[in-house]
């Protein structure tokens, strides 16, 4: 299983950093993604800027979300590097 998101902040350059139910930080650079299909909703810098925590994960409000284990496994990869 994997930890809830409990909080999201928006950061310089497309990177949100994430805290973990479990105590875990990381990071998450979207700019890898924003030219693929839904999400280039959030390519907007305010757009982008308005994410939140629902429902274990993340979501912005024109209907963009991530998979709470994607958003997991990609913060894991980002402390590993």
């Amino acid at each position: 299983m994997y930890p809830s998101v409990k909080e999201v902040t928006p950061g310089d350059d497309y990177i949100l950093s994430i805290v973990f139910d479990n105590g875990e930080r990381g990071v998450l650079d979207m700019k890898p993604i924003l030219d693929f299909g839904i999400f280039k909703r959030i390519k907007d810098y305010e757009t982008f800027r308005r994410v939140k925590v629902a429902f274990d994960t993340i979501e912005w409000d024109c209907g963009v979300d991530l998979d709470p284990e994607y958003v997991y496994a990609r913060c894991k990869a980002s402390n590993a590097a």
